[in-house]
């Protein structure tokens, strides 16, 4: 553990929120950061003194001394990233969504197991929010009995931000891959059962009028394993602030989480007080997760939070609710196994 990891973070918005991350592990350093926007870096760099500052990704990605490249670049720059990274011999921290499309991910996955030393991680920060951690904990003992239906919706809450910024001017854009892809992890990661098949519709009621050209709701029915069954709402046009609503029913409780509170339910009777949880939310920050990928790097025996396999797994439900709206069927999420 003597040793001092260096990373690199490319885009500066939620990136920024990487390099507390990566500083706060006191076997890490950022050394070098890279945005196509010259005052946001210099505006950066002011809170971080000593850093280099990067006009061009590729600059850092082929930077012998950098070990680790964290991206926080627009979506559709993630793929040639993370792949550049990785044939660069580079760990790769994430936002999500990994990719975009089953060529890059299918590209991704080989170069992955060509590099079996190299880990992956990605940005699913619902993990760290105290109250879901606890809903894992409370199903894993079977407190809530079997559990057997899980809903999600992710309510973006902020419809400017497609109709306006850069999501909205991209050759393609996910409301799914952008937002119900944290529902997509937080569902398998809670519950621990992997989703089998998927069957999306979607719709632009809000949106139909206006510059932005892709789906701004999507609802998507999920099989998992074992019979459990759920579904997820990318909800971006929500009238509603940024949030996220979780209900888990198991035959002994329900857990309900949404805009009005948090609580358990133990009893049918309307009458019986249920047991409300008030802890802080999210209650977590945006570089939450890495310290714990960084002692997966340094330690082979340590769990990162989140896998590299988890990263693939959840990256390829969100794919298969993209086939299944361009198919207008159910679609079998792949199997897919990365060593």
């Amino acid at each position: 553990m003597n040793k001092t990891l260096k990373a690199a973070v490319i885009g500066l918005g939620v990136g920024e929120k990487h390099i507390e991350g990566f500083n706060s592990h006191p076997n890490c350093i950022v050394k070098k950061i890279c945005d196509f926007n010259q005052e946001k870096m210099n505006e950066v760099s002011k809170r971080f003194p000593n850093i280099q500052l990067e006009n061009n990704p590729h600059n850092i990605i082929s930077d012998k001394d950098i070990d680790i490249v964290s991206i926080a670049s627009y979506d559709n720059y993630h793929a040639e990233q993370v792949i550049a990274s990785l044939q660069n011999n580079k760990h790769v921290f994430v936002e999500k969504p990994l990719c975009l499309n089953r060529l890059e991910f299918n590209k991704i996955i080989n170069e992955i197991r060509s590099k079996p030393n190299l880990k992956i991680s990605s940005n699913l920060i619902l993990r760290k929010t105290a109250r879901f951690e606890q809903l894992k904990q409370k199903v894993h003992k079977n407190q809530l009995g079997e559990t057997y239906l899980i809903e999600g919706s992710y309510d973006y809450g902020r419809i400017h931000k497609i109709l306006k910024g850069w999501r909205g001017e991209l050759p393609f854009y996910s409301v799914t891959h952008g937002g119900g892809i944290h529902l997509i992890d937080l569902m398998m990661w809670i519950t621990g059962k992997k989703i089998k098949s998927v069957y999306a519709k979607g719709t632009n009621v809000a949106t139909k009028k206006t510059k932005f050209k892709y789906y701004d709701c999507v609802d998507s029915l999920l099989t998992f394993e074992d019979g459990l069954t759920g579904n997820i709402i990318s909800n971006f046009a929500a009238v509603i602030p940024h949030g996220h609503r979780l209900v888990l029913h198991g035959t002994l409780g329900t857990f309900h989480h949404g805009p009005m509170g948090c609580a358990y339910f133990w009893d049918r009777d309307k009458n019986v007080v249920p047991e409300y949880i008030n802890d802080p939310y999210p209650g977590s920050s945006k570089g939450d997760i890495i310290p714990s990928f960084i002692d997966s790097i340094l330690n082979e025996n340590v769990i990162p939070m989140v896998s590299s396999q988890e990263v693939f797994d959840t990256m390829n439900v969100s794919l298969a609710i993209e086939e299944s709206l361009s198919k207008k069927e159910e679609v079998t999420v792949p199997c897919c196994i990365i060593n």
